[in-house]
C-alpha cells in the first residue's frame, strides 16, 4: 500500500476528514488530496512526523511507507546500514 493509501485508510477510519485534517497540518487540502491520491511523493519529514502524532500511529511506520529512513536514522547511516547488516547475517544463518 502506498503512503497516500494509509494515511487516507487510517484517517477515514478515524472520522477525520480531509480538511481538518489538513488545517491540523498547516497545509492546503488540495495538497493534501494530492498525496493521498498519489499525484504527489510524500511530504517533507515535518509533515510525516505531525501526520502521525494526529493518527495515533508509529512516526517510523509512516516514514517506512514514505520509503525513507526517519531524520534521526539518516545523521547515523553508517550504524543504520552496518546494524542491518548484522541482523541479515544472523537471520541468515
Amino acid at each position: 500500500m502506498s503512503f497516500g493509501s494509509v494515511v487516507r485508510e487510517r484517517r477515514t477510519a478515524l472520522g477525520i476528514g480531509l480538511n481538518d485534517f489538513a488545517e491540523r497540518l498547516g497545509i492546503s487540502p488540495a495538497y493534501w488530496s494530492r498525496i493521498e491520491r498519489d499525484h504527489e511523493k510524500p511530504p517533507r519529514d515535518e509533515l510525516i512526523e505531525r501526520a502521525a502524532a494526529i493518527l495515533g500511529v508509529r512516526m517510523d511506520d509512516l516514514f517506512v511507507e514514505a520509503q525513507r529512513l526517519p531524520p534521526d536514522m539518516r545523521k547515523d547511516m553508517a550504524k543504520v546500514v552496518l546494524a542491518y547488516r548484522r541482523m541479515r547475517a544472523v537471520n541468515k544463518g
